[in-house]
């Protein structure tokens, strides 16, 4: 069985919306996955500032596990999702995988499959850069990056080449359009993980 993690950050549960859509396509694939979430980095007066934030994050804390180099070990692919922080990466998911200096030192991730997410609040709020930022994380770990292309009709309603995307301030939920989207990506890293171990 191919094996799929998706590590991810999500602050408003946007980010963690598509991770789930991914994962039940990477599972209508034939894939086990991981659901991971990355943990904070700011202290609790910080997070203070922006209502709700403390909360959504027990929340999410307590449904899925920090992700760790080993979950990284573990899978033939690995699907990073990341809300849109002033264009690039959050510091949460940039921090773990920051840690996985020592599988690229020892050349442990070389060949695996990568892909890339992300939700913004707003229109053009960077989730293209954010996904094209994750694949240079991805490209130093040795993946084989995997967009989405627009190899599946959805493609052309929501989403983007790259990767699924979402803008969804104001608490606006994910529409059918980009939940088909999301789950197109996993399906779609699942059958190029799944061929290319053979």
């Amino acid at each position: 069985m191919t094996k799929v993690l998706i590590a991810f950050y999500s602050r408003t549960g946007s980010t963690e919306a598509l991770a789930k859509a991914i994962a039940e396509g990477a599972r209508a694939a034939g894939a086990e996955v991981r659901l991971r979430r990355a943990r904070e980095v700011v202290p609790a007066e910080v997070m203070a500032k922006a209502p709700g934030w403390a909360e959504a994050a027990e929340r999410m804390n307590a449904l899925y596990e920090a992700p760790t180099a080993e979950d990284a070990l573990w899978a033939d692919a690995i699907i990073l999702g990341s809300p849109s922080r002033f264009g690039v990466v959050c510091s949460e998911l940039k921090a773990w995988i920051d840690g996985l200096g020592g599988l690229w030192a020892g050349g442990k991730l070389v060949g695996k499959v990568g892909s890339a997410f992300s939700a913004s609040s707003v229109l053009h709020g960077g989730n293209e850069m954010v996904i094209q930022s994750q694949w240079v994380s991805l490209a130093h770990l040795g993946l084989i990056i995997v967009p989405t292309g627009y190899a599946d009709p959805v493609m052309f309603q929501a989403g983007t080449p790259y990767g699924a995307t979402a803008a969804t301030g104001q608490g606006r939920a994910l529409t059918d359009a980009e939940v088909a989207a999301a789950n197109w990506q996993g399906r779609r890293v699942t059958q190029v993980a799944k061929a290319l171990r053979g």
